[in-house]
C-alpha cells in the first residue's frame, strides 16, 4: 500500500503490514526500547513499562491469542510495530513504535490505519500516550482521535484518546 504522510504529498512510500509473533519478540523488544527512549526523556521517566518490560513478558503478550501485533519490515529490518487487543466492540491500541531513524516518514500513520482496518466490525479504537509526546498527539489528532480523559502518571499525565470506527 502506498502511503503519503508528507505535507503537500511530496513523499510516497509503499509499506506492507505483517502479523508479528513470538519469533519476532527480540526485534520487537529492540524496536520498543529504541523508540521509547525519546518518550522517557520527554517525560523524565525512564521506568516506562515499554522500557522495563521483560523479554518473557513480551513473549507471553505475543503468544496471547486475544492480542495481535503488526509490523512493517524494510529489507528484513523491523522498522515499525503496533499491538492490538479487541475487547468486545472496542480495540485497544498500544505500543505504536517506529525506529528513531525512520520517524516522521509515515510508518506510524500507516500502522495506525492498518490497525483500524484489521477490525472492521469494531466500534471504537482507544489508546493513550504521555502528555509531553507532542508528535504522538499530533499523529493521533490528525487521524481523528479525540482526547477522552487524562490520568496522572507520576509527574505527568497520560492522555487517553478514542476514535469511533463504525
Amino acid at each position: 500500500m502506498e502511503y503519503d504522510n508528507a505535507p503537500g504529498g511530496s513523499k510516497k512510500h509503499a509499506y506492507a503490514a505483517t502479523v508479528l509473533g513470538v519469533a519476532d519478540a527480540g526485534e520487537i523488544m529492540t524496536l520498543q526500547r529504541a523508540a521509547y527512549v525519546t518518550e522517557a526523556q520527554a517525560h523524565h521517566d525512564f521506568n516506562l513499562p515499554p522500557l522495563t518490560q521483560s523479554f518473557e513478558a513480551l513473549r507471553g503478550e505475543l503468544a496471547d491469542p486475544d492480542g495481535t501485533a503488526l509490523g512493517v519490515r524494510e529489507l528484513g529490518r523491523l522498522v515499525g510495530a503496533v499491538r492490538l487487543r479487541r475487547l468486545g466492540a472496542v480495540v485497544e491500541l498500544g505500543r505504536l513504535t517506529v525506529v528513531p531513524d525512520r520517524q516522521g516518514e509515515g510508518i506510524g500513520s500507516f500502522l495506525l490505519s492498518e490497525a483500524e482496518a484489521l477490525f472492521p466490525n469494531a466500534e471504537q479504537m482507544r489508546l493513550f500516550t504521555g502528555e509531553n509526546s507532542a508528535a504522538n498527539l499530533r499523529l493521533y489528532e490528525r487521524n481523528g482521535y479525540a482526547e477522552t480523559e487524562r490520568t496522572p502518571a507520576g509527574s505527568y499525565s497520560l492522555v487517553h484518546l478514542a476514535k469511533t470506527l463504525s
